[in-house]
């Protein structure tokens, strides 16, 4: 029974960095900052997309965090190269805030070719517009 114990305790051991090595090597992250107020937007839904042909296949959704961020958007499957969107829906965001917004979603689009390492898609999001800017 004692050697089973420390068995168990071993692999969960064991297991934990792996599982904790596999979130920080998710390769793409999102993070999102409100320009009027200067502060992380929080509790923003964020959907990732797919093209596939002529339409979109939904991959992943997520709210960003109290920092504005979602560390981890892409799904758990092998990253591969192709044309993806992320969607930024403002509007629930604003509407939360009690602010009128003539953005109710933020759709960017993005190729990926380069499957080795890590990006980073942020959004300066005001009410009034909003901007994008790439980063590493």
């Amino acid at each position: 029974m004692k050697k089973s114990l420390t068995a168990l305790a071993l692999a969960t051991l064991l297991a934990v960095p792996a599982v904790t090595f596999a979130a920080s090597k998710n390769p793409l992250s999102v993070h999102v900052l409100n320009q009027q107020t200067g502060l992380p937007a929080a509790e923003v839904e964020v959907m990732l997309e797919q093209k596939q042909g002529e339409s979109w296949k939904v991959l992943n959704t997520a709210n960003t965090n109290q920092q504005g961020r979602i560390d981890a958007l892409w799904p758990a499957k092998p990253f591969e190269a192709g044309d993806y969107r992320v969607i930024f829906k403002t509007g629930h965001y604003f509407t939360a805030h009690q602010q009128q917004s003539f953005f109710p979603e933020i759709p960017v689009e993005f190729h990926i070719t380069n499957t080795t390492t890590t990006y980073h898609i942020p959004l300066l999001l005001s009410q009034y517009g909003y901007s994008t800017y790439r980063g590493s």
